[in-house]
């Protein structure tokens, strides 16, 4: 209905923009009136126009309002304030809504809008050099559920690991297990300052002795030997522990796989054609301040080792050549200071910057018993990821990391995400859709017919009705606002919303009553609850339980 009243009031502006001094109309936005007596929805477009033409905005609203065609659906349009536009409508849509919802079911607030846009989400992408905390965790929710988000608007999806196999990290990571496995031995092994100290360390290590896999003889191999064995030994538990999240990738990217194509050298070569590429202190620098940064980059090292950037180029490079429209990147938050230097990579090598979005997820503050955990990698001791859904289950992890926006820090409370009771939001929602499956069980044993072909929704005249109806009413709109703002976070309150209602509803008044036809209309409200509960769960990820 959103897109109908936009289409109203842009025809009604279109008949009457050289009256009002208009050489374009505007763009005319809609929300949702905090008060039910400012009505359902409201557009502050006459003030717009009021402000660009140095108008009074209320009689440009009594202008448009003379102006705006006719619609059945329509009860009333109101002038208010300063020149709001509020819009009523006739109880019959709340009605039409609950139609459209039962006919849909499981595709109720699906839509085409992104059809025949090929998107990549990548996510994750943690370096495989230990267990993934819940940072990395927040990371794969968000992208999980904004990939979700993007399918059912009609884009086609992509989500893609990519693994950042390459590096001193990685070499780090060989020679503190290869120093591990000397250890075991009896033999002088010492970690490097910045080598990795935990405990799984020691048991991949542990497990090279016991299956007494052969080490190679050669120095020179050793080490290379340690990395790739411990690389894919963590690779595997974190693949473990991503779909125990229900979090699934359709492809895994390997860094190393850049250079064994010869894609990073290649990449750099196209820049060196594009006269993009020079040298510097025995160096070779991307001039990528023609292109925003604020500072040039350096590609290759003067002892000829490429950086990062390199490959993180290359990468890029590679991404739009598989064809994709859009490139969405969720990264973790230190990665600020190389938004403006990719962003300038894309536009160098011939593609649109703006079709690169860049999420960057603020840190994650676990809290258990008031005090923050520590979650340094190569500490001995800290909290994984998979300690936290162990804990406090799956549902409840993902659904706290889908609590705040991505650009705000998250405080995950493990004792209130543990909680059975109303207190935890996720048990609030689960045991809302539970609630109704329970009443609808008790309809079926009563043999009252479900179908809804009886049904007489003009029955439904409560406040607390029709407040249930606006918000099933929202819920598509919802989704196309969330996946434009790239904001799935925003689903989790939604779902409380919705869920507080219903429960508000149940506990003042009777579903299943003496008066059958009656309790048909609220059988069928309900029935519709129940499709827009489970499927905005769904979206998230979240298991929607018929019994708790």
């Amino acid at each position: 209905m959103k897109a109908e009243l936009k289409t109203l009031i842009e025809t009604g502006l279109e008949e009457i923009k050289g009256e009002l001094q208009l050489q374009d109309v505007p763009l005319v936005h809609l929300e949702i009136p905090k008060r039910e007596n400012q009505g359902d929805y409201s557009t502050p477009i006459a003030m717009v126009i009021g402000s660009m033409t140095r108008q009074i905005p209320r009689k440009v609203a009594e202008l448009i309002l003379k102006h705006l065609p006719a619609n059945p659906m329509i009860e009333k349009i109101e002038i208010a304030g300063p020149g709001y536009l509020n819009f009523t409508f006739k109880n019959s849509h709340w009605y039409d809504v609950l139609r459209e919802i039962i006919q849909k079911g499981k595709t109720y607030g699906h839509s085409k809008t992104g059809i025949r846009v090929k998107v990549q989400v990548e996510f994750v992408s943690a370096n495989p050099t230990g267990p993934l905390h819940v940072g990395h965790g927040r990371g794969a929710v968000v992208g999980d559920a904004l990939a979700n988000l993007l399918e059912i608007t009609g884009h086609e999806v992509q989500r893609e690991y990519y693994i950042n196999d390459v590096g001193r990290q990685v070499d780090l990571l060989g020679h503190s297990t290869y120093a591990r496995y000397l250890q075991l031995k009896g033999k002088k092994g010492e970690i490097p300052p910045e080598g990795y100290q935990g405990e799984y360390v020691t048991e991949i290590a542990r497990e090279i002795d016991s299956k007494r896999i052969s080490i190679p003889e050669k120095d020179s191999e050793i080490v290379p030997f340690f990395t790739e064995y411990s690389k894919i030994r963590i690779l595997a538990e974190i693949k473990k522990d991503l779909d125990a999240l229900h979090v699934y990738f359709s492809d895994w990217f390997s860094e190393k796989e850049l250079y064994d194509t010869g894609m990073v050298n290649k990449t750099l070569e196209e820049l060196r054609k594009k006269g993009l590429l020079y040298e510097h202190e025995g160096g070779t620098w991307f001039a990528t301040t023609r292109f925003g940064d604020d500072k040039d980059r350096i590609v290759i090292k003067s002892s000829g080792e490429k950086t990062y950037y390199a490959s993180d180029i290359a990468y890029h490079y590679q991404k739009y050549q598989r064809g994709f429209d859009r490139v969405i990147n969720i990264w973790g938050a230190d990665h600020h200071g190389y938004i403006l230097r990719v962003k300038a990579a894309v536009e160098a090598l011939g593609f649109d910057p703006k079709t690169l979005n860049i999420l960057l997820l603020q840190l994650v503050n676990l809290v258990r018993e008031g005090k923050p955990v520590p979650m340094s990698k190569r500490a001995g001791e800290y909290v994984t990821l998979r300690d936290v859904f162990n804990e406090v289950g799956v549902d409840s992890t993902r659904f706290f990391f889908l609590t705040r926006g991505s650009d705000n820090a998250l405080d995950f409370d493990l004792e209130l995400a543990k909680k059975q009771s109303n207190e935890n939001p996720v048990y609030y929602i689960q045991y809302a859709h539970a609630r109704i499956c329970s009443v609808l069980r008790n309809a079926e044993e009563k043999k009252i017919d479900l179908s809804g072909k009886e049904v007489n929704l003009s029955l439904l005249t409560l406040p607390q009705e029709f407040a249930l109806m606006k918000q099933l009413a929202y819920y598509p709109m919802l989704i196309q606002e969330c996946a434009e703002a790239l904001e799935p976070h925003r689903l989790s309150f939604y779902l409380q919303d919705l869920a507080g209602l219903l429960h508000q509803y149940y506990y003042k008044n009777r579903i299943i009553s003496d008066d059958l036809a009656l309790t048909r209309s609220r059988l069928y409200l309900t029935q519709a609850i129940k499709i827009v509960l489970n499927n905005a769960l769904g979206v998230l990820g979240i298991n929607a339980p018929e019994k708790m």
